[in-house]
This record gives C-alpha cells, sequence and structure tokens, in this order.
C-alpha cells in the first residue's frame, strides 16, 4: 500500500501520510511520494486548496524515521523540496494541516509548512527530535519563529517541551482546535469555503502575505501593490462587485 495517499474530494486535494503502525513518520521513499503529491497540487487548474493529514487517529506525522533516517537525504527530491519532501516546495495555493494526534518534530516543520492548522482535542506537538540531537531541516528554524514568535519557537526548539492542542492555540501554532475525530472534517470544511471564492485575488493575496514577512513597511507595500493590483481586475473581482452591488452577502464561515 502506498505510504502516502492522494484523494480528491471536489476541488479540494487531500493528501495522507499512511504509516499509522510507525506514527505516519517520513522515510525517503514517503518524502518522494510527498514531493510528487504536492507537485501534482500545483499542476492541476482544477484542485484548489490542499489538505495534509495522517492516517489514523494517533499520529499527524512523528517526524522523520529516525530508523531510515539517511534515506531522507538520498531520495530523488531532496534538494529541490527537503529532505522530507516539502520544506523548499510552495505550490502557490492554499494548504491546511489537519492535526491529528502526534505531531512532533518533521511533523511539525509539516504542520508549519501548511498555511493553517486545525487541530484535533488529542493532538499534541514537541521538537522531540532535541532528544537524539537531530536538527531541524524541513523548516522548523523559519517557520516556527514566523507562526509563534521567536521566544516560542526557541522554548520549542531548545527544551523539547511536549505541549497539547489548547497551549499550541494559546501561542498561535494552530488557529483551531475541534473535538478528537473532527481535525480532517473541519479541515475540509473550510478548504470547500476556500476553493469557492474567487481563485486570483486570493492567491495574490496569498502569495503577497508570504513574501512580504519580515521585510521593511514600504518594501511589503510594494510587493503587495505588484502581486495584487492585477488581481483587482480579473473578471472574478468583477463578477465579485457586481454581486456585492446587487445584495449579495453570502455568510463567512465561523471559528470552531
Amino acid at each position: 500500500m502506498s505510504k502516502v495517499l492522494v484523494e480528491r474530494c471536489g476541488a479540494v486535494m487531500v493528501v495522507t501520510l499512511n504509516r499509522p503502525e510507525v506514527h505516519n513518520c517520513v522515510d525517503g521513499e514517503t518524502a518522494a511520494a510527498l514531493t510528487e503529491a504536492i507537485d501534482a497540487f500545483a499542476a492541476d487548474q482544477s484542485a484548489r486548496v490542499l489538505v495534509v493529514t495522517g492516517a489514523g487517529e494517533q499520529a499527524f506525522c512523528s517526524g522523520a524515521d529516525l530508523k531510515n533516517a539517511w534515506s531522507l537525504l538520498r531520495h530523488p527530491y531532496v534538494e529541490r523540496a527537503g529532505p522530507m519532501g516539502f520544506a523548499r516546495l510552495d505550490p502557490g495555493k492554499p494548504t491546511i494541516a489537519a492535526v491529528n494526534g502526534y505531531c512532533f518534530a518533521g511533523g511539525m516543520e509539516l504542520a508549519c509548512w501548511c498555511d493553517f492548522r486545525i487541530a484535533a482535542a488529542n493532538a499534541e506537538f514537541g521538537a522531540l527530535n532535541r532528544r537524539w540531537g537531530v536538527p531541524f531541516t524541513d523548516g522548523g528554524t523559519q517557520r516556527f519563529a514566523r507562526i509563534g514568535g521567536q521566544g516560542n519557537a526557541l522554548w520549542l526548539i531548545e527544551t523539547g517541551v511536549r505541549i497539547e492542542a489548547h497551549r499550541a492555540l494559546a501561542i498561535g501554532l494552530v488557529q483551531e482546535v475541534v473535538p478528537q475525530g473532527s481535525a480532517l472534517p473541519r479541515a475540509l470544511e473550510l478548504a470547500e469555503v476556500i476553493a469557492g471564492y474567487p481563485q486570483r485575488s486570493l492567491r495574490a493575496d496569498r502569495a503577497a502575505t508570504l513574501a512580504t514577512f519580515g521585510v521593511p513597511l514600504a518594501d511589503g507595500l510594494r510587493m503587495e501593490a505588484e502581486l495584487c493590483l492585477d488581481a483587482a481586475r480579473d473578471p472574478e473581482t468583477v463578477s465579485g462587485l457586481a454581486r456585492f452591488a446587487s445584495g449579495d452577502r453570502p455568510t463567512p464561515p465561523r471559528p470552531a
């Protein structure tokens, strides 16, 4: 059976790490399959949102397969995508992590690669790789601080502390906590809403948000204009303005 499953739910693509017997940890074969799934999503014009999750309720991803660690440096996409197969990729479209159970080490890097995270109540997070002297090589040192702030990132990275879902919510590591078993349904619910929006402006706003993090305000405003102003002329935007003028007021999703 494939170590990475890919399923379509309308305009949403679901990618599932499928090694529940080892807490969905990632070896070289899994990393390569993950890269190929992300590439397929990026290339598929009909796929608008990617949801990443783990098989079973016990684990989202427990990180690198440390019993086969060297395979992560030998798969065909390591230079382009990173050892675990995702860190240096950007499909250019929204991505959501549906976190069920253990989300440790490289699994936390994968969750933080996604645009935002929906966590089940039984989710746990931590830099447990610290115990064995394994460094972060798939974006952890960069994305943790951007998401939760430098102090929280260094607290996680240096102590190897293990935290539960509501503590992760409090420090901004996740955006919603839902009942156990509900992370994927909630992620799919939000993904369907996102997929229903006009896409060009949404992707332009996403690109500007990601590209300008940490740059001076003036530079960020310039980059925003370059990325987003042209999207304002897109036919979907023109149609949306016409719908607004006619009184159309769709109900936005509410936080869980």
